[in-house]
């Protein structure tokens, strides 16, 4: 144990008047569909959108006064940087962040906005972190981590303080909490487990890319290799060691979500809360979508003999040039987007017919490709492909049958694929 609770209260006292105190929503619609009490933690909803603001501040109120003079570098792919720029700028201290060179110009931008100088170097978080160690000897900078710091650490923990003193989580079964790198659980799950040790703490990795599970399954912190991920914010190829430390004492378990599931999860956000995330945030909300934590979700709709599970809704910057793209991943995964690639007879008319039967099962059709050249069609047909909204799987199912009937063949075995 690295902390103790009067230790995260008296942070708290500290860096409150200097955040926001997001509030905790309970969703109706959710809690039916996921089969427990559903509530949402709102850090998107922090003055830079995320959480990273409590222990950037944090971190930054430890510095003496010979350090802020010198000024502070730190790397990050976005969160951590607009956090340490904004409060860094607020405290009137100098800043300098190194972020990969494919960083959202969004967070690029915000970055710069508080006064921050921005480095752009290497193509992945490693690579920009290491050109940070090196301006650190250069330029005798302090740095701050984004989450192998206790005072990160103590500053990610006073989300679990708000949290369980919010009236509408007094009967909390269980939090949800993304893991990158492992400062937010760490903190949360060290914080609640001394306040109320029945409460659940269960983290949520993107499938692709879970350090934190494979190291605990090794007993030792494992190193990943870099790949790109819709959840970019908890992309962390090895997590640190006083991290996995505390996952092995406080955390009850740990789940994995698809890349399909959390652009589903954001998609979801949107049309029922109204409330746009970043996918290391929608992570925790696909865990409950796709039940992977089945102990706290019961089998019947409405929450009924459900338990009250509230999920860390972690930031909300994501980049806009990607949200098409997500949001049509999203709709393909929940089967209101599929692409049918068939073949139609090359004279008037066969186009004609195959539209006629998209129009009679209720499917609007999005758009229509015909491919003469490099296709697989033989001669007199043409191959064809027709991306459609539909209701959902089973919609797909009758159009499906509904092709077939009238004799329209498939292409390499498949008709029916998702819009990626």
């Amino acid at each position: 144990m690295e902390f103790s609770t009067r230790e995260i209260t008296d942070v708290y006292a500290e860096i409150s008047p200097h955040i926001v105190n997001t509030p905790i929503i309970h969703s109706a619609t959710f809690s039916d569909i996921c089969h427990c009490r559903t509530l949402f933690k709102l850090e998107n909803l922090q003055m830079t959108g995320s959480f990273k603001e409590r222990g950037a501040l944090n971190r930054l109120n430890q510095l003496t006064d010979d350090e802020r003079q010198r000024g502070v570098i730190a790397a990050s792919a976005g969160n951590h940087a607009q956090a340490v720029a904004y409060h860094a700028y607020r405290l009137g201290i100098s800043a300098k962040i190194v972020m990969p060179k494919q960083s959202p110009l969004v967070k690029v931008r915000s970055t710069e906005h508080w006064g921050a100088e921005v480095i752009l170097e290497g193509d992945t978080f490693s690579e920009a972190f290491n050109h940070s160690q090196a301006l650190i000897e250069e330029e005798n900078r302090v740095y701050l981590h984004p989450f192998d710091d206790i005072h990160v650490i103590k500053g990610q923990a006073t989300l679990g303080l708000e949290i369980l003193e919010h009236p509408m989580a007094q009967d909390l079964d269980a939090i949800v909490v993304p893991i990158g790198g492992g400062g937010l659980v760490a903190g949360i799950a060290t914080y609640v487990k001394q306040i109320n040790p029945s409460i659940k703490v269960i983290g949520v990795e993107e499938a692709s890319y879970s350090a934190m599970r494979q190291s605990k399954d090794a007993g030792q912190v494992v190193s990943l290799g870099s790949k790109p991920m819709i959840a970019d914010g908890i992309a962390v190829g090895q997590v640190a060691q006083r991290n996995l430390q505390s996952v092995e004492a406080y955390v009850d378990d740990i789940v994995s979500v698809s890349s399909d599931e959390i652009a589903n999860a954001i998609l979801l956000m949107m049309e029922v809360e109204k409330v746009v995330i970043e996918g290391a945030a929608a992570a925790t909300l696909a865990a409950l979508l796709n039940h992977r934590i089945p102990q706290i979700q019961s089998q019947q709709s409405n929450g009924s003999n459900g338990k009250s599970v509230l999920c860390v809704i972690s930031g909300g910057n994501i980049d806009v040039n990607l949200l098409s793209r997500i949001i049509n991943r999203g709709l393909a995964f929940d089967g209101r987007v599929v692409r049918l690639d068939t073949t139609i007879s090359d004279h008037p008319g066969g186009l004609e017919k195959l539209l006629r039967i998209f129009r009679s099962s209720g499917a609007n059709v999005l758009e229509v490709h015909h491919h003469r050249f490099g296709s697989e069609a033989p001669i007199g047909q043409i191959g064809v492909s027709v991306t459609v909204e539909t209701k959902d799987r089973g919609h797909i199912h009758e159009l499906k049958q509904m092709l077939l009937e009238e004799g329209f063949q498939t292409l390499g075995g498949t008709n029916l694929s998702p819009v990626s």
